[in-house]
């Protein structure tokens, strides 16, 4: 599988798993409310990193493209289903009891909901690509790369508003929605193989 798919794949996971900062909490209602987000989140962030994982470990340079493109749809229906549980999750949490929250959390839950959408639609594009032939496979996935690439650029700004000041550390603060180091993640632009 091209190394940029897994590595634009991974930055979804990266941007969901990117509530770490200051560790300093600033309050009981905060802390309650990202408990209450973080607590049921984790094991979507972890759903989201073993299907990742799956799509990195599917190639191994010489992985016959049926597996793949089967590991694949696996992995985004997967995935898809996870932003779907975590959007409900901010939903369940309500607004965080901050400034602007109120607006963060509907951008934030309209995002994932979103992402659920875009990766149920790549499942549909990878189910449909052409396995019988390399070269025209290679090409279905490149393509499905920009796609994803186009999915996690529209959440950021929302992600970014959500886990923006106190809000943010108190996020960071639960053991749910830190960093758990993305394993299977690698980082950006290592190869273009296919």
């Amino acid at each position: 599988m091209n190394k940029k798919l897994v590595a634009a794949l991974s930055g979804g996971a990266a941007l969901m798993l990117a509530l770490t900062g200051c560790s300093e909490d600033n309050g009981k209602k905060l802390d309650d409310w990202a408990k209450k987000f973080c607590d049921p989140a984790q094991a979507q962030f972890k759903q989201i990193q073993d299907a990742n994982a799956a799509m990195q470990t599917a190639d191994e340079g010489s992985t016959d493209s049926k597996k793949v493109q089967q590991t694949d749809s696996a992995a985004f229906q997967k995935i898809s289903g996870a932003y779907a549980s975590l959007a409900k999750s901010l939903d369940q949490a309500g607004p965080p009891p901050s400034e602007g929250g109120e607006q963060a959390q509907k951008n934030a839950v309209n995002e994932l909901n979103s992402l659920s959408k875009g990766y149920a639609d790549l499942k549909k594009q990878v189910d449909g690509l052409n396995t019988g032939d390399k070269l025209k496979f290679a090409d279905g996935l490149r393509s499905l790369s920009n796609g994803i690439n186009k999915l996690n650029k529209q959440s950021e700004d929302a992600f970014k508003k959500l886990e923006s000041g106190d809000v943010g550390k108190a996020m960071a603060g639960q053991k749910g929605c830190q960093n758990q180091n993305a394993s299977g993640s690698p980082s950006s632009g290592s190869s273009t193989k296919a």
